[in-house]
């Protein structure tokens, strides 16, 4: 007796041994309807672990035969989710995350070219493998394809074996390109913690500092994107690299004196301005690691934040003096959440402001030392932000 699973495209065949006869039924305690809810029941319980571990593939196609061809292709090996129009993926999207998206080109209301076009604008789908089902035959069309993004090109109408070998290559591939990123990722990571921690080491004043400003940025940059506020920028950001290289921010303090770094009172004029000059060590060291490495990408952010943080909006910050948008929009954030730190925790010099001082004292310098549209949202978002304060002391 066929049965279908309730994951869509999946087809499951379960032979069971029935009674052949219906007048059976009553002597066995089952009913008609109750045994389709029995072999539903049988087929959801005993496959579903083996139908979850399987990698979903949608299928995206306005022509209901085309949908049908490929899902039959695809179902023994695949969770195979078939739609019918570009809005069904979105909305699909939201809910499930596809190792692979088969895309036709040619839809109403949106192409598959269009589809695409929206696809990799947008970074949560950007990284999806697309392959694209056409009946073109034009090197046009596939060259288009391919410069929107597209792994490859299969022609309809397709044979099984075709469909299923391509959709094994480029998964295999797209596994092992990712099992080496989060490689590269968690050693970047640990390199960037190994560091950090030299430098909350040697500063005795500023303990756990690190960890509750990288929360904090993550938190606050967030909040942006939530509110559009300087998102357009964002978009391009890697926001993990972003997040994670804040952890350097003040990465120039290794090259500051311990006399100077841990000193038990206000600093001198003269050991403020050396002090001053962490910012100006920290985009120095991190230019150095670049050259050697080439890892530019990863550790732009942490030199752009290293040597901004301390600058202020109305220009009267340092090492450069910069004002409002001639400084980085990572530095900006990094500003305030720096200083909100530095307000809430004691130091030498002062004892910690509470959490509503903190705030209002950021408020007050929104316009002069700090970006207005960032601290706006910080305002909105302060009690988030004590919550957290909360957690990462205890």
């Amino acid at each position: 007796m066929p049965g279908r699973s309730l994951f869509s495209g999946r087809r499951l065949n379960v032979n069971l041994q029935l009674p052949l006869c219906p007048k059976e039924y009553p002597q066995k305690g089952f009913k008609p309807r109750i045994l389709l809810l029995y072999v539903n029941n049988y087929i959801l319980h005993n496959r579903q672990g083996d139908i979850m571990q399987q990698k979903i593939i949608f299928l995206v196609d306005d022509n209901a035969t085309n949908l049908t061809m490929a899902e039959e292709a695809l179902a023994n090996q695949y969770r195979v989710i078939a739609l019918s129009s570009a809005a069904q993926m979105f909305a699909a999207l939201e809910k499930f995350r596809p190792s692979m998206i088969l895309l036709d080109v040619e839809m109403p209301e949106m192409s598959g070219f269009e589809t695409m076009k929206r696809l990799k604008g947008n970074e949560k789908y950007a990284g999806i493998p697309v392959i694209f089902l056409t009946g073109r035959t034009d090197v046009v069309s596939e060259a288009h394809g391919i410069e929107l993004g597209a792994v490859d090109f299969i022609m309809k109408p397709f044979s099984k074996p075709v469909l299923l070998n391509r959709i094994k290559n480029h998964l295999n591939i797209d596994e092992l390109i990712r099992e080496r990123t989060e490689k590269l990722v968690r050693l970047q990571n640990g390199i960037v913690g190994t560091m950090a921690d030299l430098v909350e080491n040697r500063d005795q004043n500023t303990g756990g500092h690190i960890d509750r400003t990288t929360t904090y940025m993550k938190t606050l940059i967030e909040a942006m994107l939530a509110r559009d506020v300087y998102s357009g920028e964002m978009e391009s950001w890697n926001l993990e690299s972003v997040i994670s290289s804040a952890r350097l921010h003040d990465l120039g303090k290794i090259a500051i004196p311990d006399s100077i770094l841990n000193k038990p009172g206000p600093l001198t004029k003269e050991e403020f301005e050396i002090m001053k000059s962490h910012s100006l060590e920290g985009e120095r060291i991190i230019k150095k690691t670049i050259l050697r490495t080439g890892d530019v990408e990863f550790l732009e952010n942490a030199k752009i934040i290293a040597v901004t943080h301390h600058e202020k909006w109305d220009g009267s910050g340092y090492p450069y003096g910069i004002k409002e948008k001639e400084i980085p929009l990572q530095g900006r954030i990094m500003a305030v959440i720096d200083v909100y730190d530095a307000l809430v925790s004691d130091r030498p010099y002062k004892k910690a402001f509470v959490h509503q001082e903190a705030v209002k004292i950021i408020m007050e310098s929104s316009g002069r030392h700090f970006d207005p549209e960032i601290t706006a949202v910080f305002d909105e978002i302060n009690k988030k932000i004590l919550e957290i304060k909360s957690r990462l002391t205890e």
